[in-house]
């Protein structure tokens, strides 16, 4: 067993009982090692407390997938700042049969297997005792798109528990479980893990403190519903190709509106749906009116969690 290995507590479904040091719940009679060093309060073989300010809690098959975007870069940092703290929960240890059986062929007939509901709710009931208020968000190709303005929404949550799924799909009944259905866009995937990184990566990186600037998440792409303005550094020219003259002026209000002006003309450009949630000035929406455009109304939604 390597540093950080836990050993799951043998227990009966019956009876569900927490181990005084540990985190772990086993229902099988075998005991296996998890190796992670995923979490900072994990490897001290304790709950995360009040002193992180965001948990974030994933239900997965594969947790191995995670060891890398969980420990490099902002991730890592915002974790060791103790802004947010991340479990894993392999939920096919809540499997009670001697073959940790966590699918089974669908009713009615079909191709591929359906994910059984118990193992998913137990490992659920489960995750949800780590702190509360916990928001769950079923990762599924049939769920709303996740954008920008929904990963700014989901960084306010102090509990965010994400379950991945897998194979042909969820048995539906797991579906009422969640408090939000996301999807990262319009294509399949083997499993949630990688939208899992996806909206984890967005969400921790608007954590106050996250990032090494505090402008850094303002003038991100998508902030106020427009692509970023075009980015430039050292040197001035390079293969014929001039920086701009009014980024070199020092005139910062220059700058500044010749950046707004081109992030618009850029939405525009590349991404024009994304115009009818944009803020715009009432100038703006002129300009826009008058260059063929209709008249962009802001149709932001904020997205609500269910009850």
């Amino acid at each position: 067993p390597g540093k950080f290995c836990y050993r799951p507590w043998r227990t009966s479904f019956e009876r569900l009982i927490r181990p005084k040091a540990g985190w772990w719940l086993n229902y099988r009679k075998s005991s296996i090692c998890i190796k992670t060093n995923l979490s900072l309060a994990l490897q001290k073989g304790v709950p995360a407390g009040p002193e992180f300010a965001m948990l974030i809690q994933i239900l997965t098959l594969f947790p191995e997938m995670f060891t890398g975007p969980l420990e490099n870069s902002i991730i890592k940092r915002a974790r060791e700042q103790k802004l947010v703290d991340f479990r894993l929960i392999n939920f096919r240890e809540f499997t009670i049969d001697k073959h940790r059986t966590v699918d089974d062929t669908p009713y009615g007939g079909g191709s591929g297997m359906v994910l059984k509901p118990e193992p998913l709710f137990r490992a659920l009931q489960f995750a949800k005792e780590y702190r509360e208020g916990a928001q769950v968000v079923l990762l599924t190709p049939q769920g709303r798109v996740f954008r920008q303005e929904t990963a700014r929404q989901l960084a306010t949550v102090d509990h965010l528990i994400l379950i991945c799924g897998h194979y042909e799909g969820f048995d539906e009944r797991i579906r009422a479980w969640a408090d939000l259905e996301l999807s990262i866009g319009d294509y399949v995937l083997t499993g949630g893990e990688l939208a899992a990184m996806v909206i984890s990566d967005a969400v921790v990186r608007l954590l106050p403190g996250a990032l090494g600037s505090e402008d850094s998440a303002v003038y991100d792409s998508f902030n106020g519903g427009l692509l970023d303005f075009p980015q430039y550094t050292k040197p001035p020219e390079f293969e014929g190709m001039n920086v701009p003259e009014v980024l070199l002026s020092g005139n910062h209000a220059r700058i500044a509106a010749w950046r707004r002006e081109q992030a618009i003309a850029r939405t525009v450009e590349r991404r024009p749906d994304l115009l009818a949630g944009a803020d715009l000035t009432p100038l703006e929406r002129k300009q826009l009116r008058d260059s063929g455009f209709p008249n962009p109304e802001d149709s932001k939604q904020k997205i609500s969690f269910k009850d």
